[in-house]
Parts: structure tokens; C-alpha cells; sequence
């Protein structure tokens, strides 16, 4: 499942920036090969069902958004891998970590070894990165080309543009809840200004 008019969009932003489609193509075989099981989506859904999602990315408010964070800490939060240094240095653990690996390294392995579920995405700029997600414990592939194997495509360019439509279509999978007075509702804040 991707966004509407990807396709196209893909394309503007291979072309503006120089991308070849073919290394996109080659980074994300490399990256099938790797993810020897593919996670079901169902799996990320019943994680986040019925709760609050905060979408957290490195904007300049993150470090005033940390405070808040701190007060929620049962909220769920899909965080793009900018973001995750700052989390950690506050004790605050993502529960779905989105990344193209290139936000700090330490950072995103100590939370591999974790039950943390990474969302990994393969592009031309990173197929000599893919090794380290060998490591990784609970891994699922994407990439900004057609959707093959055991790789998926949400949509987006970057890891923040990734966290908010993994969010939108792991939340269209959850089926419309009785809102009535004090029943829970799941709702989701993007912290990426």
C-alpha cells in the first residue's frame, strides 16, 4: 500500500536530486536478502490499537517536546532515527523506530537489541550501511521504489515523512471504535517543527 500519486512524486525527487532508480533498486534487493522473516503489519497494529501515538522527529522543538514526552511515557511513539540520541539521553524508548541509517549509529543499535520493531529503509545511498540490520532484532524492509518480497512501501522521503504514513496506515487498519463518553481513542501528534 503507498500514497496516491508516489509513483510520480518518486520520480520529481529522484530527478531533483540526481537518484538513480536502479540504486534504489539494487539497495532494496540487498535489504530483501536480509530480512529473512517479513512482519506482519497486524503485528505493529495490535501494538499501537486503542492508544495515543506521538510521531517524533528531530525538529527544533523536539527538545521542548521531550518534557511532555517525559510526562506520557505509556503513549506510543513512532520516532523517524534523528530523533532517537536525544530519546535516549532522556530515558525514553521508542516503541517503533523508523530509519535509512543515517542518524546516530550508537543510538540505533542499542535500540536493535531491543524489542524495539525498526523499520528499515533501503536506498541508493545506503546499501553499504544494510550489513549492521543483520544485527537487528525485530526488522521490517522498506524501500521508495515497487514493493517486492518481504519489503513494503508506506510512502515518504524521509524517515519523519515514513514514521507519519506508517502511523496513517497501521491506523487505517484499526477498526472505527465507539468514541462514546470515556472510551479510549487513539490519536497520534507529529513533533517535527
Amino acid at each position: 500500500m503507498t500514497i496516491r500519486g508516489w509513483k510520480s512524486r518518486y520520480r520529481e525527487i529522484r530527478t531533483a536530486f540526481g537518484y538513480k532508480e536502479s540504486d534504489d533498486i539494487s539497495s532494496a534487493k540487498k535489504l530483501n536478502v536480509i530480512i529473512k522473516k517479513k512482519i506482519p503489519l497486524s503485528s505493529l497494529q495490535k501494538s499501537i490499537s486503542g492508544k495515543t501515538i506521538f510521531v517524533i522527529g528531530a525538529g527544533p522543538s523536539l527538545s521542548n517536546a521531550i518534557r511532555v514526552m517525559k510526562k506520557y511515557q505509556s503513549v506510543t511513539k513512532i520516532v523517524a532515527d534523528g530523533a532517537v540520541e536525544a530519546l535516549i539521553k532522556h530515558k525514553i524508548r521508542p516503541d517503533i523506530l523508523v530509519t535509512d541509517l543515517d542518524g546516530d549509529m550508537k543510538s540505533i543499535k542499542k535500540i536493535a537489541r531491543t524489542n524495539t520493531s525498526i523499520v528499515v529503509h533501503a536506498h541508493g545511498d545506503n546499501k553499504d550501511q544494510l550489513e549492521i540490520v543483520k544485527k537487528f532484532k525485530n526488522k521490517i524492509g522498506t524501500t521508495q521504489s515497487e514493493k517486492f518480497g518481504r519489503l513494503e512501501n508506506f510512502g515518504g522521503f524521509t524517515d519523519g515523512d515514513r514514521c507519519v504514513f506508517l502511523q496513517n496506515l497501521i491506523q487505517s487498519f484499526i477498526p472505527h471504535q465507539n468514541h462514546s463518553k470515556g472510551s479510549k481513542r487513539s490519536i497520534w501528534l507529529t513533533l517535527t517543527m
